[in-house]
């Protein structure tokens, strides 16, 4: 997180702090409601870390921009299961054969990582309208999937997509948060229940200075000082699941 962001975030919302009446999930689903990004951190005995989340329909250029001088870390898409089959998207582990492939963390059974792609309107794939024009693409492809089951397939997709290309997706557990407490599915847990696209974009919260995850402290510091909802994974799990 860059402290030039950080202190220009801090005039920004001034007098903004949170009402600590308002129950964490219910502000959490206002803001993501309202297209707004809600800090998430999993759990201390998962990665440990905070993500900035953000409904995928309602990312434009400046949330990018926000995510990679805010946050720092990968900015990417997550999709529930039923859209992921319905693109005809595989776990990129599943995709690859070579023998540096190894899928098994130690936070987790498997990672979420699926093709990592590009609108085929973009340019490089790399920028912050590249990345928009992605991200809300995927979001709109998503939402098709579920306003019309089995009429948006492997051959729309890739009609409208590229691989490999500068914005990763991510596969949603099949069993959701029953299935996985990952911010994959964290994030597309709150975008079901506020009815948004089954589409979640998740970036990681990194420490400037020690280069490391930004702690639990700093980050929700980070998000009381810019007026963004910080949220406990589970208490998200216990609201959603």
């Amino acid at each position: 997180m860059r402290a030039d962001a950080d202190a220009e975030g801090d005039a920004d919302a001034a007098g903004s702090a949170p009402d600590a009446a308002v129950d964490p999930v219910e502000r959490a689903l206002d803001a993501f409601r309202a297209g707004d990004p809600v800090c998430v951190h999993d759990f201390a005995d998962r990665e440990g870390e905070t993500d900035i989340v953000y409904p995928a329909g309602a990312v434009d250029e400046a949330a990018v921009a926000h995510m990679r001088n805010d946050a720092g870390g990968l900015i990417c898409v997550a999709v529930a299961d039923h859209v992921a089959d319905a693109f005809g998207l595989p776990f990129l582990a599943d995709a690859l054969d070579h023998p540096a492939v190894d899928d098994d963390p130690e936070y987790d059974d498997r990672s979420s990582f699926s093709l990592p792609v590009n609108h085929r309107e973009t340019f490089t794939g790399i920028t912050d309208e590249d990345r928009a024009l992605t991200i809300v693409e995927l979001a709109s492809a998503a939402a098709a999937v579920d306003a019309d089951p089995g009429e948006y397939g492997p051959e729309d997709f890739a009609a409208e997509f590229r691989a490999p290309g500068h914005v990763h997706v991510l596969r949603g557990a099949r069993d959701g948060l029953r299935g996985r407490t990952g911010h994959t599915e964290l994030g597309l847990a709150m975008a079901e229940a506020v009815g948004a696209a089954p589409a979640a974009v998740v970036c990681e919260m990194l420490d400037d200075e020690t280069g490391a995850a930004l702690t639990p402290a700093d980050a929700e510091a980070y998000a009381r000082r810019r007026g963004i909802p910080y949220v406990e994974g589970a208490a998200l799990v216990e609201a959603l699941e």
